[in-house]
């Protein structure tokens, strides 16, 4: 081949790499915006838009939040999202895109976090009554003059769980501490969250997925019912209308008062995050009130939202080095409605504390 003939080639060569060098790749997907995972405060607005390939133009496009509808679109202008009244939490957005009598889904999410950081609170003790050091607190209730307790434990425990005594259910004297009625639950469930529905008692069991039903006044055991709601069975407490239960997560499920199953959910959140490891609840004057598991922290939840209102610092209610042998950690909130007043305490406390929550 002769000199000229090898230049040649030589130059289409570097023409076609060049030319493959300087062309952008053709945009061929329809996609979301915004890009999923970003974080928004509860008030925000939210601008969903679809953007679609050069040689795309589609005929409609239908909106929906969490699988419900919310608006139509025959343009590709964005869709203003409002948050104000969203629960808190993970979003799906879903844009149906309908273009040649063909429809493709496109998806992204959002995660909506409390609009300001919860205010803070803590605490003035009123009066100190005794605690059965032997309960290790799961549940606790103040109706009518009594308190009632569920104490949490396995006696005969599954692999890897530690012996730690049979759990039981009981109602006392709250001024004396003496016990009117106590029963023992199966050695091999381990008693969880308690909530009073008129005259019945609904005990939650850990992760045995099952609950009790109780005759209040006796805590004769009425009958039990499969638990399927959440990963586990933790805390629990009652509105007048639905249950609500806490399972080991940010996440309370309201439940149906008549058969406990699901209705709903809400997913706690302050300005920062989710509030995971949600234990023991009591409804106080419309909001929740909830002890976060390895904490000396109680948190204030509105019910509709998620959003955490206010932070209670429990630290020096009980400082370990002063706490009887054998005390764990905080958790059991009931509440006095008739008195108005709120009673902590923890895990095999000597001590049931009288307390009323002050702004820091």
């Amino acid at each position: 081949m002769n000199n000229k003939l090898k230049l040649f080639f030589a130059g289409c060569t570097l023409l076609a790499f060049g030319c493959s060098c300087n062309t952008k790749p053709k945009e061929t997907a329809i996609t979301l915006s915004p890009e999923a995972g970003s974080s928004y405060k509860s008030g925000d607005v939210v601008n969903v838009k679809v953007s679609y390939p050069a040689d795309t133009k589609a005929d409609s496009v239908v909106y929906l939040l969490d699988s419900v509808k919310l608006a139509v679109k025959k343009d590709s202008s964005a869709l203003t999202l409002k948050t104000d009244s969203m629960h808190l939490g993970v979003k799906l957005i879903t844009a149906k895109v309908y273009t040649a009598g063909k429809s493709e889904d496109i998806t992204t999410n959002i995660v909506l976090y409390a609009a300001k950081a919860p205010e803070e609170y803590t605490f003035k003790v009123e009066k100190t009554f005794p605690h059965d050091t032997g309960s290790y607190t799961e549940g606790l209730i103040y109706q009518d003059g009594i308190m009632y307790e569920s104490g949490g434990g396995y006696l005969d425990p599954p692999p890897g769980q530690p012996k730690d005594g049979q759990s039981s259910l009981k109602k006392y004297d709250l001024t004396t501490g003496k016990t009117i009625k106590k029963v023992m639950v199966d050695p091999k469930k381990f008693a969880e969250g308690i909530a009073i529905v008129g005259d019945k008692l609904i005990q939650l069991t850990w992760k045995e997925k099952v609950g009790y039903v109780y005759d209040k006044n006796t805590l004769a055991l009425l009958s039990s019912f499969n638990d399927s709601v959440g990963q586990e069975g933790w805390g629990m407490t009652f509105d007048g209308k639905f249950i609500y239960a806490d399972d080991s997560t940010n996440r309370i499920w309201l439940r149906n008062k008549d058969n406990y199953s699901k209705v709903s959910y809400i997913d706690v959140y302050d300005d920062k995050g989710p509030i995971n490891s949600l234990n023991e609840l009591e409804y106080i004057d419309g909001k929740i009130y909830a002890n976060v598991w390895q904490t000396n922290n109680i948190v204030v939840i509105d019910p509709k939202t998620g959003v955490v209102l206010q932070r209670i610092d429990m630290t020096n209610l009980y400082p370990e080095n002063q706490r009887n042998a054998g005390a764990d950690v905080l958790n059991g909130i009931a509440y006095d409605k008739t008195g108005n007043r709120i009673f902590v305490t923890g895990k095999k406390w000597d001590k049931m504390f009288q307390v009323k929550f002050v702004k820091k």
